[in-house]
């Protein structure tokens, strides 16, 4: 399929990268393409950012049928631009949309059309250490029907944000907050698709946890409450003597590309890295012994966040000095060093969009 392309009449400044937060800026632009089962995906094109006119009956708002994903595109030191493991989201992406009864896309399309799309930004990509272009692409339900199935419409959109750190304290470690009587996801369910029905049933104690000054909530598994599955939006890991532990993948864990790249280094550094279940009495314990050292999240947004602060019910563990660890410090080097191109990418990783 040609890709027709519609520029903005009027191009608007990137704010001073000083001066960006977290998903509040977007480009002029944005890629759109529409389903439908007798055509399939069509009509790809780049258009001016701008609203859409969906009905009010769409299934999207009703029985909340939409997927998307969160990827980066960086201005390396010698200014090219370049996308960090972006195929990777797309394949995700694919399995998400199986699993909500989407129809798949071509990734190889989609990747030709970011490319395009992103060459055609290309001046909303901040440069300094830390900041990027933020992408994310999206499909919603559009079936103006109240019966409640999968829909026969859809329509596909990436919109890009340029972006600094995710949270205000950059890589100063977080307070997390553990949910007793909240849960993100069970067995069976749809907890390993990025979802939108994911996102708003960790709201209400996201905002418990931001009342009581947590940054995140850290997630216990369904079925026994006692097992530990993610932390807001990334995946956790746990230093504890000299093993690094994080939560094997059930069903109800977003599998992240972070994550995914964290073993892959720590495997190649010779740690001692475990995918197993870990319960929060574990965490206490190893604490209480002294064992625990380091404990961090990952994630495609803040890349590596810290976590200095744990507290479950009246109990509270602060973790390190108050500084990032070294563990979590290694690992946020290594991951942007490759990323904005101060070393050699050896994972094959980077690809530069020419």
């Amino acid at each position: 399929m040609e890709i027709r392309v519609t520029q903005a009449k009027t191009n608007r400044t990137r704010p001073k990268d000083s001066d960006l937060g977290f998903g509040q800026v977007f480009t002029d632009h944005m890629f759109v393409m529409d389903y439908s089962e007798d055509i399939g995906w069509h009509d790809p094109r780049i258009e001016p950012y701008a609203d859409f006119s969906v009905s009010p009956a769409a299934m999207v708002f009703h029985y909340g049928q939409a997927i998307f994903e969160g990827l980066k595109a960086y201005k390396t030191l010698d200014k090219k631009i370049c996308l960090f493991r972006a195929r990777n989201n797309f394949e995700r992406m694919n399995r998400s949309a199986k699993g909500m009864c989407i129809p798949r896309f071509d990734i190889d399309f989609v990747m030709d059309a970011l490319k395009q799309l992103i060459r055609l930004e290309e001046k909303w990509i901040p440069e300094t250490i830390g900041t990027s272009l933020y992408i994310r692409p999206t499909i919603i339900a559009i079936d103006p029907f109240l019966g409640v199935r999968a829909s026969f419409t859809y329509k596909f959109y990436i919109i890009l944000s340029s972006v600094g750190a995710y949270y205000a304290e950059g890589l100063n470690p977080v307070k997390i907050w553990v949910s007793k009587d909240h849960v993100r996801a069970a067995r069976g369910g749809v907890g390993e698709f990025k979802t939108a029905g994911n996102y708003a049933a960790s709201l209400i104690a996201s905002e418990k946890a931001k009342k009581e000054g947590y940054a995140q909530v850290l997630w216990l598994d369904a079925l026994e409450r006692k097992y530990i599955e993610e932390v807001g939006a990334m995946n956790i890991f746990f230093l504890m003597d000299d093993e690094l532990v994080t939560p094997n993948l059930t069903g109800t864990i977003l599998p992240g590309i972070t994550r995914y790249s964290v073993i892959s280094l720590a495997k190649k550094w010779g740690m001692n890295i475990s995918e197993r279940k870990i319960s929060i009495d574990e965490v206490f314990k190893a604490h209480e012994d002294g064992k625990l050292k380091e404990v961090f999240g990952s994630g495609t947004a803040a890349v590596i966040s810290p976590v200095g602060e744990i507290r479950y019910g009246d109990k509270v563990i602060s973790i390190g000095d108050g500084t990032p660890g070294e563990t979590a410090m290694k690992f946020y080097n290594a991951l942007t060093d490759i990323q904005y191109g101060k070393t050699e990418d050896k994972e094959n990783w980077i690809e530069i969009i020419d």
